[in-house]
């Protein structure tokens, strides 16, 4: 078998078969080793599942939930009647499910497994006699030898078992990320800007340490590009390391869970200790000088993250690459990233796509809801983030209930999206906050010159403020001076002063919509 099933959920990436008092502190020890530090999840028996009568059921649960076994054959294997039950459940597990099965000939000739010869056909003699009322048994054995004999694999004869052991880490991890079936509708729009990460920003290969910043408004799609450039890229790093959440885990766990975390994955160690960040920052630089690192750290918001995670380029060794996702480019920026990427909204087709995905869970509306699904995507303008929250929320809906969610999301915006966006607002100054929702609810398309005197009359520092906004990644300005922000952006913000009053616009900062400004002269309601 050269693929395991698409359908089929696994626990472990490899299970290990083999016969203990041959190879477990050998040749299998520094297979499991290797495996381990790929970040490989791996199964190697304790010999105490092996004793007593029955063999224990974790070992037989343990293949059904493995995506590989591999299956070292050594002269002894065959005695051991334990091994012949796992190679057989392992055989059965192949022909089912789709279990690929990898044979490595620990010094023994591979027909004499196939052919039940050598130390194999005396293995068996014997078991043919202990087992003379249950031959059936045997029988099974000898099948499941022939058929993983019969396997392509690796012979250990005249070979260096270092050089082994890597190609079969190559073989498992290269199948695991890279060959598999990964078809995902987050990847909508996306390829296009991975290979442009991967052509001009990553420069792969190269002696360099390089960092690389990718930048965006919340919602547009950073942390689904970080990630798809890992899957592509990071089996070709010594080590690798995704850290999520950086902004959220910091107020949760601190710093120095942080630290633990990169340096776990990094070393494959499961007990890291640190006792505070400036030991922290002492162990990462110096156990990571010498080692090609790729790292991803997703969502940084503050200087410090940074300083104590990936703190400058001498910190990690020749062609390791560091890329960090952010809303703030001018954190970026200061820090002395090397290359920064903006991300951009979708186009349209790929924006109907990928909301088609979320909706109906195939890349195109039904043809019913072909003109509903517009006025959705249109409401989105091209943020990923809304695409699917929007697309998940009419899933199975009737067109009725498709008509009525459109009218509401008109009248208010999605909360689930607004949250998401209102993080960068919410880390900005007072006067910061201000000038945004003047922006939003009053000049949004004016000339950022022709609107001077009336926002410094508000006391702000106009240009350093507005520059801290498009930092966030709130507002743009173009080649003309106008200001503009996502419509997306725009409705938060409006939504933020609406909700300082709900149903008495008269108690509100600001007011923009003629009727409310209408009923608050008539009935004096200020």
């Amino acid at each position: 078998s050269s693929s395991f099933s698409s359908s089929k959920r696994c626990k472990f990436d490899v299970f290990l078969s083999f016969r203990g008092k041959d190879t477990r502190k050998t040749f299998t020890d520094h297979l499991y080793i290797g495996l381990k530090q790929k970040g490989i999840y791996v199964f190697k028996d304790d010999e105490k599942l092996k004793q007593g009568t029955f063999i224990a059921p974790e070992l037989l649960k343990a293949i059904e939930e493995a995506r590989f076994a591999v299956v070292i054959l050594s002269s002894d294997y065959a005695s051991s009647r334990w091994c012949l039950i796992e190679l057989t459940k392992i055989v059965e597990c192949m022909e089912m499910t789709g279990l690929v099965v990898l044979p490595v000939f620990h010094y023994v000739n591979p027909s004499d497994v196939r052919d039940h010869k050598g130390t194999f056909g005396e293995a068996i003699s014997k078991h043919e006699e202990s087992f003379k009322d249950n031959i059936g048994y045997v029988q099974t054995w000898k099948a499941a030898l022939t058929k993983v004999a019969d396997l392509a694999g690796w012979d250990l004869k005249d070979k260096h078992e270092s050089i082994i052991v890597q190609k079969i880490i190559e073989r498992i991890f290269s199948e695991l990320y890279h060959k598999l079936p990964y078809v995902s509708e987050d990847l909508v729009g996306m390829d296009s800007c991975v290979e442009e990460m991967l052509d001009s920003y990553i420069g792969e290969g190269l002696g360099d340490v390089r960092f690389v910043g990718i930048c965006g408004m919340g919602g547009i799609g950073k942390t689904t590009l970080a990630l798809e450039i890992y899957r592509r890229i990071s089996s070709n790093f010594e080590a690798r390391s995704f850290i999520a959440n950086i902004r959220e885990e910091t107020r949760n766990q601190g710093l120095v869970s942080l630290q633990k975390q990169l340096l776990s994955k990094l070393l494959m160690e499961s007990e890291i200790n640190i006792w505070d960040v400036y030991m922290g920052i002492n162990v990462i630089r110096n156990t990571l000088c010498n080692k090609n690192v790729f790292i991803i750290l997703d969502d940084v918001d503050r200087d410090e993250q940074l300083e104590a995670l990936a703190g400058k380029h001498d910190w990690f060794g020749p062609g390791s690459r560091i890329i960090v996702t952010s809303r703030d480019s001018h954190l970026l920026i200061r820090y002395g990233v090397d290359y920064i990427y903006t991300t951009k909204e979708l186009n349209n087709d790929d924006a109907l796509q990928l909301f088609s995905w979320r909706a109906f869970h195939k890349p195109h509306p039904e043809a019913n809801y072909v003109n509903l699904s517009k006025d959705f995507v249109n409401n989105a303008k091209g943020l990923p983030l809304a695409l699917k929250v929007l697309g998940s929320s009419l899933f199975a809906k009737r067109l009725n209930e498709w008509k009525s969610a459109l009218y509401k999301l008109k009248e208010e915006p999605n909360r689930n999206i607004l949250d998401i966006l209102q993080i960068s607002f919410d880390g900005l100054t007072y006067l910061q906050k201000g000038l945004f929702l003047d922006i939003a609810c009053f000049f949004k398309g004016e000339n950022k010159d022709c609107i001077r005197d009336i926002l410094e009359s508000f006391c702000y520092s106009l240009d350093y403020d507005i520059g801290v906004l498009m930092d966030k990644s709130l507002i743009t300005i173009d080649d003309h001076g106008t200001l503009w922000m996502h419509d997306l952006l725009q409705d938060m913000g409006q939504d933020i002063v609406r909700c300082e009053s709900p149903k008495e616009p008269g108690r509100r900062s600001r007011l923009w919509i003629y009727d409310d400004v209408i009923h608050v002269l008539k009935n004096n309601s200020v």
